[in-house]
């Protein structure tokens, strides 16, 4: 799987992370918020400091979430693939595609909050959430970047519409290694988003929630979606679409 083949996958996660705006904000805030050194309230620390004090801790909990998306994908990419290869059915590989890409109109319809169907899906990752989020609590708050990063690894386990819809698509991938690697992709798309949220906080996380703003980011991952879709109907074929796909067409 080369570079061109992630980018759409890249660009789906940078637009779709205005809803890690929503869902995410408040625990990235927060954790940046006890990350900040201690001082006597007499004394003045400039804004460029306090927030270089609280990066390492951002990033340490991106690494663990993102550590998790590649964790799952791999597991999707893998069992998927082996699953596809023991089939070896055309059919199957195709109702496959057909999925992912409807994934992604589900996903773009979810961030203009058009349709709200992804969220029956979280419904069902919450009996797993109800397993894993006990042990977050050990490691709250999050003021070393060692508990940042184990509460950004448990944190990419939250049930969500939006990593679902691409666990679909590293399903597609083949193997384990590339469903590591489309997730990885997803991932990096949403690190901007959540750095940018640690850093300005709840500015940014207004800004982010602002109906225009949702309605762009939705249609640019519903535009990914209709022409996968289309592609799979057979309507359109120009080599060059492959770079507008998300998935490899079986």
């Amino acid at each position: 799987m080369n570079a061109a083949q992630l980018l759409p996958v890249f660009v789906v996660g940078l637009a779709g992370s205005i809803h890690c705006a929503g869902m995410c904000g408040g625990i990235v805030t927060a954790m940046s918020t006890t990350a900040k050194p201690r001082v006597p309230a007499s004394a003045v620390i400039p804004i460029t400091s306090a927030r270089a004090s609280v990066l390492p801790h951002i990033l340490s909990y991106n690494a663990g979430r993102i550590g998790s998306y590649m964790m799952a994908g791999a597991l999707a990419g893998g069992l998927a693939g082996g699953a596809r290869n023991m089939a070896a059915v055309a059919g199957v590989q195709l109702s496959f595609y057909w999925l992912a890409n409807a994934m992604l109109v589900a996903l773009g319809l979810h961030l203009m909050n058009a349709w709200r169907g992804l969220a029956v899906l979280e419904q069902g990752g919450r009996v797993l959430w109800r397993r894993i989020s006990p042990a977050m609590k050990p490691l709250m708050p999050a003021d070393t970047a060692p508990k940042s990063f184990a509460l950004g690894a448990l944190w990419g386990w939250l049930p969500c519409g939006m990593v679902y819809s691409a666990l679909t698509t590293a399903m597609l991938s083949g193997s384990a290694a590339d469903g590591a690697a489309m997730m990885l992709a997803f991932g990096l798309g949403t690190l901007p988003m959540l750095t940018g949220l640690g850093l300005l906080g709840a500015r940014l996380q207004h800004a982010m929630q602002r109906r225009p703003v949702r309605i762009a980011c939705g249609l640019l991952v519903l535009a990914f979606g209709v022409i996968g879709l289309a592609r799979a109907a057979g309507g359109v074929t120009p080599e060059w679409m492959n770079m507008l796909c998300l998935t490899p067409h079986p």
